[in-house]
């Protein structure tokens, strides 16, 4: 060994052992670590996620902490920069830790033990630990709790608003959407048409505002909108009349949104039946627009089968049969009920029916399906040709719709139950799958399309073929998350809490079927209207289906 190295190795000795020739009294060094973390019901983990906002932190060191350590060395710290006032509770080497106050629901933290930690022996943590929290559900009620008649009332009074106090000042139609402007919907304000008559029977506005508002919306379709063989675009301008596109080809005929409207006309004709002339004008108005609709005329020159679109520029380039099964069934039983342009049975047989090759049978979560694709499609399908008229008994060579709309609510419930794909949330209290916003953009959302995205209206609108599970729904909407959806005109359109995303807006064709199906289910109140109508009783006839006749009745839910 050179003389360069031995003295090198006698200064590491040194270093290490204090001295290689003094190892016997060498004290033992002493590691103060900490050993698990728990946060709630998961331990170890390198960070933690959907935490209750009142969150219990046990901590268990390898020995105990000192008290006077704790408070400026472990530290837990919201993403926007402010510090959460702890409490601790040590006992041995087990130390507890709860917030002063509740965490903010939905938000990140950073929980951070700092290397300035020390034992009660006196020895400094080896390390410091940072780990990441994130918040989810505030379980606490965000309202006051009152009965489900009365919550059911709010929903369908604030909802409402959507189609009153945000109608078009000009046409009195409804918008798109929240952020729509100008644009109205066709289909949308059908559904806001209805909407209407349910808030006359509630007394959320009088019957004469219904009928002005309406009288206001019929005569902007008659007098400035743009009709095309009778049927009316998707899209309209609110001031003007004139057809938005909806795409590069779609700038003409809807037939499927002009079904949408007309089923929410021809209820408001049944309802508004007084023989004052307001009433009498108003009716005959519908009646006028009702039978200028040439649905044969979207046969396309004869064939047995209906399209959906048809442009004065395009002409047929769309090129979309309507078959079924979905949610568009309301325009084959208006085309048959048609007292000027009435399509035949075979139009529907072959057309809308495919020949039977609608037809499913299969089985889905112990729930025959018997119409439509794997499991069951998004759940408007159940909705939209179901606002008037009732599935209730209500039967072809096809189906039971009432079988099929339960079913396909309940195969919808199932699969968020069952949650194969693991989204936060979901369960009992949260589900329904169905078009709507999404924090990937729109899309039509099903079990076999499952973003983790849940709608509103899809459980709320089911209410009449599964109430028990939509009302749990409502509940949790309302009281657990109210706080993030529940707005000025009801409910936000969608939600997806494993993406901590929440939207602000609101559609037409999903708040309208959240006001007409909790009422249907209520009260039957739209059903017993439309399926009091003769000419929709003759075109069911004559499409060979078999249906509930509703008692006439002047005074649907009994209230002045």
């Amino acid at each position: 060994m050179s003389k360069a190295t031995a003295i090198w190795t006698g200064i590491l000795c040194a270093t290490i052992l204090w001295g290689c020739g003094n190892t016997d009294e060498q004290p033992e060094t002493i590691f103060f670590h900490l050993e698990t973390i728990r946060i709630g019901e998961v331990a170890d983990a390198p960070s933690y996620h959907h935490v209750n906002p009142a969150p219990v932190i046990t901590l268990r060191f390898s020995e105990p902490v000192d008290p006077a350590t704790l408070a400026a060395n472990i530290t837990l710290q919201h993403k926007g920069g402010e510090m959460v006032t702890l409490h601790f509770s040590p006992e041995q080497s087990t130390l507890r830790i709860e917030p002063d106050s509740k965490l903010l629901a939905f938000s990140d933290y950073i929980l951070e033990i700092h290397n300035g930690l020390r034992a009660l022996s006196g020895s400094r943590i080896v390390t410091g630990k940072v780990y990441a929290i994130s918040t989810g559900i505030d379980p606490a009620d965000k309202f006051p709790r009152i009965s489900d008649e009365e919550l059911l009332t709010l929903v369908q009074q604030q909802t409402f608003r959507y189609f009153w106090n945000f109608a078009h000042p000009i046409s009195g139609m409804a918008r798109e959407r929240t952020s729509s402007g100008n644009t109205v919907a066709t289909g949308g304000t059908g559904f806001g048409v209805m909407a209407m008559i349910v808030a006359a029977e509630r007394a959320f506005i009088t019957r004469e505002e219904a009928q002005q508002q309406v009288q206001k919306i019929v005569t902007f379709l008659e007098e400035k909108t743009t009709r095309y063989h009778g049927a009316f675009a998707h899209w309209i301008h609110g001031e003007t009349g004139e057809t938005i596109p909806f795409s590069t080809y779609d700038n003409g005929a809807d037939l499927v949104e002009t079904a949408l409207l007309m089923q929410g006309l021809l209820t408001a004709r049944q309802y508004f039946n007084r023989p004052t002339a307001a009433e009498s004008s108003l009716r005959n108005a519908i009646t006028r627009l009702w039978e200028t609709v040439e649905w044969n005329w979207f046969q396309r020159e004869g064939e047995e089968v209906l399209y959906w679109h048809w442009s004065p520029t395009y002409g047929w380039q769309m090129n979309m049969p309507i078959k079924g099964w979905n949610e568009s069934m309301i325009v084959y039983l208006l085309a048959a009920a048609s007292p000027t342009h009435p399509i035949s049975k075979e139009v529907y047989d072959r057309g809308w029916a495919r020949g039977g090759n609608m037809m499913n049978n299969a089985t889905y979560y112990g729930y025959r399906l018997p119409l439509g694709p794997q499991l069951g499609g998004p759940l408007f399908f159940a909705h939209y040709s179901f606002l008037g008229i009732r599935p209730e008994g209500l039967q072809d060579s096809y189906a039971d719709y009432w079988e099929q709309n339960r079913n396909h609510t309940l195969i919808n419930y199932r699969h968020c139950v069952t949650n194969p794909n693991g989204y936060y949330g979901y369960g009992e209290d949260c589900w329904g799958l169905t078009a709507s916003d999404g924090n990937r953009g729109y899309s039509a959302h099903s079990p076999s399309n499952d973003r983790g995205v849940i709608a509103p209206t899809a459980a709320l609108s089911s209410m009449p073929y599964t109430p028990e599970e939509s009302m749990r729904a409502l509940r949790f909407f309302y009281y657990k998350l109210g706080d993030r959806i529940w707005t000025e005109y009801g409910f936000a359109d969608a939600f997806n809490l494993s993406e901590r995303w929440f939207t602000n807006q609101h559609i037409a064709i999903n708040q309208g079927p959240i006001i007409l199906m909790i009422e249907n289910h209520r009260s039957g109140l739209l059903w017993n209207l439309l399926m009091n109508d003769s000419e929709i009783k003759s075109g069911l006839t004559t499409l060979g289906f078999s249906f509930e006749n509703p008692a006439v009745t002047t005074d649907p839910i009994g209230i002045d």
